[in-house]
């Protein structure tokens, strides 16, 4: 079978994946996606769906806010609406230490340009009456919001599609090598690729496959908790939080148009990757319901319809591995998003493609590139080489 050249090579459909080959399309680059099952059907489409900067760690928000301006011109860049809507996100406060924590971010966040409103218990009742009476106050961040999980890496991967990006499913990448200044990848149904360029971009697959080319990364997979209720009455208009720093207690929701509510957190259950496997724990659906009513009493009697999870890759220090190889020139990498990646991915997809085609970025990624482990040469100091064009 014939060798097939392109530019890049992106290993994993997932959202990060076609996000970065849509925009690497838009910098004349020829792209192909490599998905080993559907594109989207893991971590990308199973995920709770929160679109929010607040409460993120701070050297993230520089990505965080290129992301969320893709975000909302997702309409005009791909033709088709994945359900982002900047419903803003209230975090309900329940305790003194809590507010210290919300206090101090609010502070910290200013200077990246995330402007948060603090609300004392009778504005929270003002402005959120569903809230009972436990909430004592909350952080409140106007333009976040959330999207559809399900509609955003298929619309992303169909939009690259149309700009010229080759998009193949079941296609898993069975060895890559170096072969001089180029990179060759073998699929066992669909041949043999060659590129200038390859991205590992394949969630909790990613260490895998770092781990072939000589880069392990501590991590290990894991299955967030989401669930979804009826059709309620109950108005929650933004996506609602809670600082807190006890698993057991943390809990989200949001509303979606048809009236189900959407919601997940707590402790997450067991994965595997060999085979794909995700569990549900009913005892933790259990505890976030109870916490969920503790937050809003009126959802004591909503009935959950569905509960589902997915394979997600967490990395022991909870930063993601993004930017290139500290050991390959053109070899990058943009996994391990530790369960917060799904507002951040067409940030990621955007830097990556701008850091691809031109060996440099413009918003900061210096503390996620894969070289903070500690046992490669450095990466950072050395010259990215763009891809050929």
């Amino acid at each position: 079978m014939s060798v097939r050249k392109v530019d890049v090579l992106i290993v994993g459909g997932g959202l990060v994946g076609t996000s970065t080959a849509f925009f690497l399309r838009q910098r004349g680059l020829s792209v192909v996606v490599l998905e080993r099952d559907r594109i989207g059907v893991h971590a990308s489409g199973t995920n709770f769906g929160n679109v929010r900067r607040q409460g993120r760690y701070l050297p993230q928000l520089p990505l965080a806010n290129r992301s969320l301006s893709i975000w909302n011109r997702l309409p005009e860049l791909l033709g088709e609406d994945v359900e982002f809507r900047a419903t803003g996100h209230i975090r309900a406060i329940l305790d003194e230490h809590s507010a210290t924590m919300a206090e101090r971010f609010a502070a910290d966040a200013l200077p990246y340009g995330l402007e948060i409103e603090l609300l004392g218990h009778n504005a929270m009742r003002q402005r959120f009456p569903f809230f009972g009476e436990r909430v004592i106050m909350g952080s409140f961040s106007p333009s976040d919001g959330q999207a559809n999980p399900r509609l955003a890496a298929p619309a992303f991967a169909r939009a690259a599609e149309r700009a010229g990006a080759s998009i193949i499913e079941g296609a898993t990448a069975a060895s890559i090598e170096r072969v001089g200044d180029d990179f060759l990848l073998a699929t066992p149904r669909h041949g043999t690729f060659r590129a200038s360029a390859v991205q590992i971009s394949a969630g909790a697959w990613g260490g895998t496959l770092t781990a072939d080319l000589g880069e392990p990364v501590p991590m290990a997979p894991g299955a967030p908790q989401v669930a979804i209720t009826e059709p309620l009455s109950t108005g929650i208009p933004s996506v609602v939080g809670v600082w807190t720093s006890d698993k057991t207690r943390n809990v989200y929701c949001r509303q979606v148009e048809q009236g189900n509510l959407v919601f997940g957190g707590g402790i997450r259950g067991k994965a595997s990757i060999e085979p794909s496997r995700a569990t549900v724990d009913p005892k933790n659906t259990e505890r976030q319901i109870a916490n969920l009513t503790d937050l809003i009493p009126t959802l004591a009697d909503a009935r959950v319809i569905r509960s589902w999870s997915g394979v997600e890759g967490y990395i022991d220090d909870d930063l993601p591995v993004m930017g290139p190889s500290a050991r390959q020139p053109g070899l990058f990498y943009a996994f391990g998003f530790c369960g917060y990646g799904f507002q951040l991915a067409p940030g990621v997809g955007d830097v990556m493609a701008e850091l691809i085609a031109t060996g440099r970025t413009e918003t900061p990624i210096d503390e996620f590139t894969l070289d903070r482990f500690g046992s490669y040469s450095s990466g950072r100091d050395r010259a990215v080489q763009p891809a050929s064009q």
